[in-house]
């Protein structure tokens, strides 16, 4: 049976993407206190000044969770040098999510290196990156959440396009690593469902993030809707993640750069409020 979100506020958490142009990490964190909200999710560019370790003293004090810490991968390298880079940085993601306290490491896998029209080859990229990246992710003891992304950012952002693609890349990579599930970027997929399960059956979803899909949409990367104003059915998702299993946090995750981050940030998390209890 399907939670009741109503009844479980204590259930929403914040992505601090939803109000990144109007809100610093202090504001964001008074504000869910000042509304009961228990978690919120980082990103490593609005951790402020002291860095994760300020950070971490910050939510700690006041009592929050890390759903997880945006984010790392990025795989695309045009040679060596250049990966043996994205690999330190992405070694500094996890000690940053380790200090955080964070439920997971947020990793999209990058697109296409500049020129390169090899796809296989950015595939096996992506896949040997992932593995590099879990022998420091396990020795921190961080668990590593693959995002797949719409197939509309394949060359640039992501390659790593559907939850198949993703439980395979998990079932080849062992312990360490899951799935976090995104309505934006799943919504699609004919072979949701099937995928979902299978992904739930071994204990790999890591999270759940929502928004909504606009029509029309203006832009494919800040034009996120707010729950229930566009075409997603977010509860019949949420239904298939967690009759897998999953039973953590339903993340508010909204890139909107004409709308919702142009507004006053304590509007935007009362209507993601009602918007959770009420759409989601």
């Amino acid at each position: 049976m399907m939670r009741d979100l109503s009844r479980h506020p204590e259930l929403l958490a914040i992505n601090h993407a939803t109000v990144r142009r109007r809100c610093d990490l202090p504001t964001l964190v008074g504000l869910c206190q000042r509304r009961g909200i228990r978690a919120i999710a980082t990103w490593r560019d609005l951790l402020g000044e002291g860095g994760a370790p300020a950070a971490a003293r910050l939510l700690r004090q006041a009592g929050l969770q890390v759903t997880g810490h945006c984010r790392a991968g990025l795989f695309a390298a045009s040679g060596p040098a250049e990966r043996a880079a994205i690999l330190a940085e992405n070694r500094r993601a996890i000690d940053e999510a380790a200090e955080l306290g964070a439920q997971s490491l947020c990793v999209i896998a990058g697109g296409l290196p500049g020129g390169s029209r090899d796809l296989a080859a950015a595939h096996a990229e992506v896949h040997d990156g992932l593995g590099a990246m879990l022998e420091h992710a396990r020795k921190a003891g961080v668990r590593l959440g693959l995002e797949p992304l719409h197939p509309m950012y394949a060359a640039d952002r992501a390659c790593v396009n559907t939850m198949r693609h993703a439980n395979d890349l998990c079932d080849a990579l062992g312990d360490g690593i899951g799935i976090l599930v995104d309505v934006y970027h799943v919504w699609w997929d004919p072979h949701l469902a099937p995928e979902i399960a299978r992904a739930g059956a071994v204990g790999r979803i890591l999270g759940f993030h929502v928004c909504d899909w606009l029509v029309p949409t203006r832009d494919f990367l800040t034009d996120r809707g707010m729950m229930g104003d566009g075409v997603i059915d977010i509860p019949r998702i949420r239904g298939m993640v967690e009759a897998a299993g999953y039973g953590g946090f339903v993340e508010v995750e909204i890139f909107s750069a004409e709308d919702w981050w142009k507004r006053d940030p304590a509007e935007v998390l009362d209507t993601c409020m009602r918007r959770y209890a009420s759409a989601c």
